[in-house]
């Protein structure tokens, strides 16, 4: 009589520490081109992304074997952090205003690590098409929801499109004047402070 094998399916040779530390490293390197991308634009050597990361340049290589991987990651990233955040801010700020302004202002800080992002892209145009689509199709949504909630309280005038509230922040993120820049997050508020209703 033939001996019975029970077959045990081969153990993984990949551990859940190797995976976390994988995704543990991509955080970081994502963390530090954001701020290089802020401090010296995205043009920043990918060396100094990696000595920011504490990473070596083949970890580094590993996750984005380009630059545009790099820049695209980062980008996509911080769209789905303000993504997140819409609803999270509506929840724990004191009103639907106070949330549209806190988001908005996450919003700018998110529009000084774009600068740069078309021009470094420009040899593959079609990624930054799909990249605009993407950036529209998750942003606008989350702040109309914003914006609908702090109009139905009576926060702010009900003709506001999230849509043009958007392109105007941008626009002001995006002056070319040095100082105006520094200024963005007063100017925002300028313009947030446009929109509140005054009350007959």
């Amino acid at each position: 009589m033939s001996e019975r094998r029970t077959h045990h399916p081969p153990q993984s040779t990949e551990t859940s520490p190797k995976r976390s530390d994988a995704r543990r490293n991509t955080q970081k390197i994502l963390d530090a081109a954001a701020t290089l991308f802020v401090t010296s634009g995205v043009d920043v050597s990918v060396r100094d992304v990696a000595l920011e990361a504490g990473v070596g340049m083949g970890t580094l290589y590993r996750h984005f074997p380009t630059r545009a991987d790099l820049i695209v990651a980062v980008y996509r990233h911080q769209v789905e952090a303000c993504v997140e955040a819409g609803p999270a801010l509506l929840s724990s700020e004191a009103s639907p205003y106070a949330a549209l302004r806190a988001w908005i202002h996450l919003f700018v800080e998110f529009l000084t690590t774009k600068h740069g992002l078309a021009a470094a892209l420009q040899s593959d145009k079609p990624s930054f098409d799909a990249l605009h689509a993407y950036f529209l199709d998750r942003l606008v949504p989350v702040c109309a929801g914003l914006v609908e909630a702090a109009a139905e309280a009576g926060e702010i005038r009900p003709d506001v499109e999230a849509l043009e509230l958007m392109w105007g922040v941008g626009s002001l993120c995006s002056n070319s004047n040095k100082e105006l820049q520094v200024n963005a997050r007063r100017l925002v508020d300028l313009l947030l402070t446009g929109l509140r209703r005054v009350a007959a």
